[in-house]
């Protein structure tokens, strides 16, 4: 049996893109659900989204498209989460 693969587009919300603050959420985030993670913007080049200096390395915009990816059990759920999170601009 393979091992479940997901993925998931968002919006990146925050006004200063995923950078500080919300870079910093994002990736505490992605490193809790225990799976790997990777996020990429538009269609470059995916990164793991456990490492700050890999997320913020991206240049990712406010209103950038971002591309979700993990693999392993509860997949599906923990990118709902963080998809969540990126279209959410928790510094409004």
């Amino acid at each position: 049996m393979s091992t479940p693969t997901a993925t998931r587009t968002a919006v990146v919300a925050s006004r200063v893109g995923l950078h500080a603050r919300p870079a910093s959420l994002f990736v505490q985030a992605a490193a809790a659900t225990g799976l790997p993670v990777t996020i990429a913007v538009g269609d470059g080049d995916a990164v793991d989204a456990r490492s700050i200096l890999m997320v913020m390395g991206l240049g990712a915009k406010h209103g950038d498209q971002v591309t979700l990816s993990a693999e392993g059990e509860g997949a599906e759920a923990a990118l709902e989460s963080l998809a969540t999170l990126v279209e959410t601009d928790h510094d409004a």
